[in-house]
């Protein structure tokens, strides 16, 4: 029989090493973490276009494997209750992912048929388990007013965080039509509780709002053989258009909103084969507006760092057919201007794309000390919101705390010219590492 002075020797040492194990998983940010387990109950809805915004919706959601099949039931908005009584059922589309030891099926249902500038309540579920009723409202099939909000990368500390952004976004703008994403929505392609974080930032506007996400370089891993591979809950979680080229389905695509035409591209891989398609759909575009959003800028905001293949494919395109915005993300910081060639003349003579860079999550970097832009910020969480109303296009950056931080206007006339006006806030100087809230010591 072991003495009690041993036994609580061998306690205490299991004890220390189990406080030892369990403080390297949680100093791991690629150890699987049980943050929230899927249920029988649907959670990670989320709406998305997959095809023509003005007939259809796409919506996805998650359950545990017991779940199949499952429904999504959808009718036209009314104010009294007793719209349930008109419901059409609708069986889902279901996919099983199995990664380590995460388990849960994905389910997607697109609605169709579907009114221009119509609202519709929807629900998702199976049995007794189901969600509440969502609404939305489908695009007109010509153009008209609307607002749209753009975000760049979340990745880091995201319920903590990055959470505020896109509340704030919503607060500033709760009838924007959608939400863009510039990439790096998580910071590791493969780990669970990353999407649940993003997930429950997001809540129920996501269910509520479309998304159009971009893929990101922290939205791919080294897979077998150390083939980079994009994440295996991409393609499961979201329901995207497949209108890109066929070998990144639904990472390369483009959708038509009320005289809007956005591009998605993604700048990860096969960048001279998306030029041709980039040709393709900028050559027949019958909007008057185009954006592009992708996730490697094609001027760089942060220091030593520079994407040339990215600008030598696909800026002349850009140029060549007048592209109004380019969207991206990736350096962490906050930069707007035109190309270098087009800094030089006056803001009304610039015809060319206006490139943006920009953040939303709380990892920030030095800003490019190459400087191209007019307008910059460090250490600093922002959110955009662009409103489009036929002949002006309205663009204004916040900070996360609602502050107006930069602002500009294109305007086309009845000719097709473009004048473009810079509105920035004149007396609000710009945020750096050194007029700023330092980090905690």
């Amino acid at each position: 029989m072991k003495s009690p002075n041993r036994q609580r020797l061998t306690s205490r040492l299991v004890l220390l090493i189990l406080i030892a194990f369990y403080a390297l998983i949680a100093n791991d940010p690629t150890q699987s973490v049980d943050y929230h387990s899927p249920t029988p109950v649907p959670d990670h809805i989320i709406l998305n276009f997959s095809d023509d915004p003005t007939s259809t919706q796409s919506v996805t959601w998650r359950t545990d494997t017991t779940i199949h099949p499952a429904y999504a039931e959808i009718v036209p908005a009314d104010a009294s209750p007793n719209f349930v009584r008109s419901a059409k059922r609708l069986t889902a589309k279901t996919e099983s992912l199995a990664l380590d030891q995460y388990r849960a099926n994905y389910h997607s249902v697109t609605f169709t048929d579907l009114n221009p500038n119509s609202p519709y309540l929807y629900r998702v579920g199976s049995g007794k388990q189901w969600s509440e009723w969502f609404q939305f409202r489908t695009a007109a099939n010509q153009p008209q007013p609307f607002k749209l909000i753009y975000l760049g990368d979340g990745q880091e500390r995201l319920l903590a965080h990055w959470s505020r952004a896109l509340r704030a976004a919503y607060g500033a703008a709760p009838d924007a039509r959608f939400i863009v994403h510039g990439g790096d929505l998580v910071d590791h392609a493969k780990v669970a509780w990353e999407w649940d974080e993003w997930f429950a930032a997001a809540s129920w506007i996501n269910a509520c709002i479309p998304i159009v996400p971009a893929i990101g370089n922290h939205e791919y891993y080294d897979g077998n053989w150390g083939v980079r591979t994009f994440s295996p809950f991409w393609r499961p979680q979201f329901t995207l258009p497949e209108n890109g080229i066929t070998t990144l389905p639904e990472t390369n695509y483009y959708l038509d909103f009320q005289g809007l035409r956005i591009l998605v591209l993604n700048s990860n891989v096969e960048i001279e084969k998306q030029s041709e398609w980039l040709k393709k759909v900028l050559e027949k575009n019958p909007n008057r507006w185009t954006i592009a959003v992708f996730h490697h800028p094609i001027y760089s905001g942060c220091r030593g760092r520079d994407n040339k293949e990215i600008r030598d494919a696909w800026n002349p395109l850009f140029s060549q057919y007048q592209v109004d915005i380019i969207l991206t993300g990736h350096d962490h910081t906050y930069a707007r201007g035109h190309s270098p060639e087009q800094k030089n003349l006056g803001a009304s003579a610039r015809t060319g794309p206006v490139y943006v860079v920009s953040v939303s999550g709380p990892k920030l970097y030095q800003i490019n000390e190459n400087r191209w832009m007019d307008r910059a910020a460090e250490n600093t969480q922002l959110y955009q919101i662009i409103s489009i109303d036929n002949s002006i296009l309205d663009y204004k950056a916040y900070t996360v705390i609602g502050e107006l931080y930069d602002a500009f206007q294109i305007k086309i006339n009845n000719k097709g010219r473009k004048t473009f006006v810079d509105l920035q806030p004149q007396n609000f100087p710009e945020r750096t590492f050194e007029n700023t809230l330092p980090a905690p010591k």
